[in-house]
């Protein structure tokens, strides 16, 4: 009872795995649970997300995770000076993975992981005060990865493989704060694309210097997606030759930023496992969304961002109460790579508390269900962002932003 009363205090104090800017940490439900450890975390085939070197020290041939998320997200908008209001509307996002494992050898484990660690869907209220930076965005990335796992010995190991990732993104904004058409409507630009695709890579080791302790490292590459002849729907515009906005094609591109994490697990009393990731992202790859028409006689459209690299800092706790139940809880907090004046409201995610909490059912000895939930409170800021311009000058957006985001999971886990 005591040990399940430490549990329940370490939950209550714990927190998400919602990460800063569009970023979304959810690739796992047994690593989700944990706060989103898993980089030193020997326990089912999420590791081809965490860190592929552990998929050799797998005890079963073959391993298979499959599972998904419901991100509920709520954001808060309010300028006390003016008195503009708006709340956020976001459809419910659905980010889904899967992982699976295949023993060659004693030495060599191949896999596969599918999973979305970039993305972001936020639908403000059309012509809302901040329109002219979003009325809405749907971002998304879904990632492809085969993998080898090779072990050296007991001690140590190393893993990765090439990245495919293939993406798509659709943004409506309007064009000013003030420009309609004849019949009042605000003019504003849809621009759309998807199928767009590149390559990139990971690289990962495992350590184990005692049976209770590991250690472990993972990098995932920087990866660019280009937008190349993306459509741009321009609608409600003056018939005007001072308005010369017509629909044509854009390019754009959109980093998705390397990350790096390092950590471990410690084995405790033989059924408790600690564990602690540090997260580093290279946001700073981020400096401006960059919106460039074919059409010569419509203006281009520049957005700084000059994001900064920013920390992670995860701890999770397992519990192996019995052989049906094993019990999870886990806290994490995430920094935010938005600068001071830079604050733009389609990825409006400040410093955050997570709070996370899950389990597994093991069903029989070859087939477990696991659960976990994620709630991530954001700290309330007063933020502007000072780079947008009309007619040449400078005109801020600025307000108190407060946020949170609910999110439920659920999976399974095989294993023969």
């Amino acid at each position: 009872m005591k040990k399940l009363l430490f549990l329940a205090v370490f939950l209550l104090t714990a927190a998400v795995t919602y990460a800063g800017g569009y970023r979304v940490s959810l690739q796992g439900q047994r690593a989700l649970a944990m706060g989103h450890t898993g980089v030193a975390v020997v326990n089912s085939a999420e590791l081809g997300f965490f860190n592929p070197a552990g998929l050799v020290y797998l005890e079963n041939k073959i391993n298979i995770s499959v599972g998904g998320f419901g991100v509920f997200s709520d954001v808060v908008y309010q300028n006390e000076q003016t008195g503009d209001f708006a709340r956020t509307d976001s459809p419910v996002g659905t980010p889904l993975y899967l992982y699976a494992s295949y023993k060659v050898t004693d030495w060599l484990t191949a896999g596969l992981s599918v999973y979305t660690p970039y993305g972001s869907t936020v639908t403000w209220e059309d012509d809302w005060a901040g329109s002219h930076l979003v009325n809405n965005i749907d971002l998304a990335a879904i990632y492809i990865q085969p993998l080898l796992s090779f072990k050296f010995n007991e001690y140590f190991s190393v893993g990765g493989g090439p990245i495919y990732v293939t993406g798509s993104v659709n943004f409506n904004r309007n064009l000013t704060r003030t420009l309609t058409d004849i019949d009042g409507n605000r003019s504003n630009v849809t621009i759309d694309a998807s199928g767009v695709s590149n390559w990139g890579w990971s690289a990962s080791a495992m350590f184990s210097p005692t049976d209770d302790l590991r250690i472990g490292f993972n990098y995932r590459s920087e990866i660019i997606l280009e937008a190349k002849d993306g459509d741009a729907d321009f609608e409600n515009i003056p018939n005007s030759p001072l308005t010369p906005f017509e629909d044509t094609q854009f390019d754009a591109e959109l980093p998705l930023p390397a990350e790096l994490t390092v950590g471990l697990s410690y084995e405790f009393f033989d059924k408790w496992l600690f564990a602690f990731d540090y997260n580093m992202t290279f946001w700073s790859v981020y400096e401006s969304l960059d919106i460039n028409f074919a059409n010569p006689n419509i203006p281009d459209s520049q957005n700084a961002r000059m994001y900064e690299d920013s920390s992670i800092y995860r701890f999770g706790l397992q519990y192996e109460a019995n052989n049906m139940f094993t019990l999870r809880a886990g806290y994490y907090f995430d920094e935010s790579p938005v600068q001071e004046g830079y604050f733009a409201p389609e990825t409006p995610r400040n410093d955050s508390n997570n709070f996370t909490g899950g389990l597994s059912v093991n069903v029989n000895e070859h087939f477990a269900i696991d659960a976990s939930f994620l709630y991530s409170r954001f700290k309330e800021v007063d933020a502007s962002y000072d780079f947008y311009f009309e007619n040449g000058q400078a005109v801020p957006f600025s307000g108190t932003y407060k946020s949170s985001a609910f999110v439920p999971g659920i999976g399974i886990t095989y294993k023969l």
